[in-house]
């Protein structure tokens, strides 16, 4: 084993590396989430996470790398809950009908950012602040969409529009309410959390299932 391999409290080098950058992403959602993009500098991000900035530059190259990364995890977590939703409604109740099955994916995304608004900003606020992080949602938004319209296929069967046509209404989609989510995080719209979900299905509804 080489020395930069060399195992300490039984982690390895790479293990402690990769355990330090979850650490530096998980403080960068925090400090946009709180402080914006102009205020979550590398000094920052590393105060919140406890590191050093030696540590910072093993994981990212810049600061951009780090906020990207910080969108990433984000939408990543929000991917993972609403299939997880869908699964475990499969797994519940076999053959659910197709409005229970949206109900419980997009309950599970307005549920993650209601009760963690820090993610919530990341993903719909904070991620049109600079350059860097608009390319990126952009990118994203396209991985929502076709995963919007795969499962739209799926729930709807013969009911579902094609496969293009589903990707570009769930671009719509994926747009819109990520721009409601943003005013209701910011205040400048009042709803109720079940308002959301309701609002989210029959979007999904409309946009999926061909009349």
């Amino acid at each position: 084993m080489s020395g930069s391999e060399r195992s300490y409290r039984g982690r390895s080098a790479s293990e402690r590396a990769a355990a330090r950058r979850v650490r530096l992403v998980a403080a960068t959602v925090e400090v946009l989430a709180r402080a914006g993009e102009s205020g979550t500098t590398m000094t920052a991000i590393c105060a919140e996470a406890g590191l050093t900035e030696r540590y910072f530059y093993e994981s990212f190259a810049h600061r951009d790398e780090a906020l990207v990364a910080a969108l990433d995890a984000v939408a990543t977590e929000i991917t993972e809950v609403a299939l997880a939703a869908l699964d475990a409604l499969d797994a519940d109740r076999p053959g659910a009908h197709p409005e229970a099955q949206v109900r419980a994916a997009v309950a599970a995304v307005v549920d993650l950012v209601a009760d963690s608004p820090t993610k919530g900003r990341v993903a719909t606020v904070e991620s049109t602040a600079n350059a860097a992080l608009r390319a990126r949602r952009h990118q994203l938004l396209a991985g929502f969409a076709e995963l919007v319209g795969d499962q739209g296929q799926r729930i709807f069967g013969d009911g579902a529009w094609p496969p293009e046509r589903a990707r570009l209404h769930g671009l719509h989609f994926a747009a819109g309410f990520a721009e409601v989510l943003a005013s209701w995080l910011t205040g400048e719209l009042e709803l109720g959390r079940h308002d959301l979900v309701d609002l989210g299905s029959d979007l999904v509804m409309a946009a999926q299932r061909r009349s």
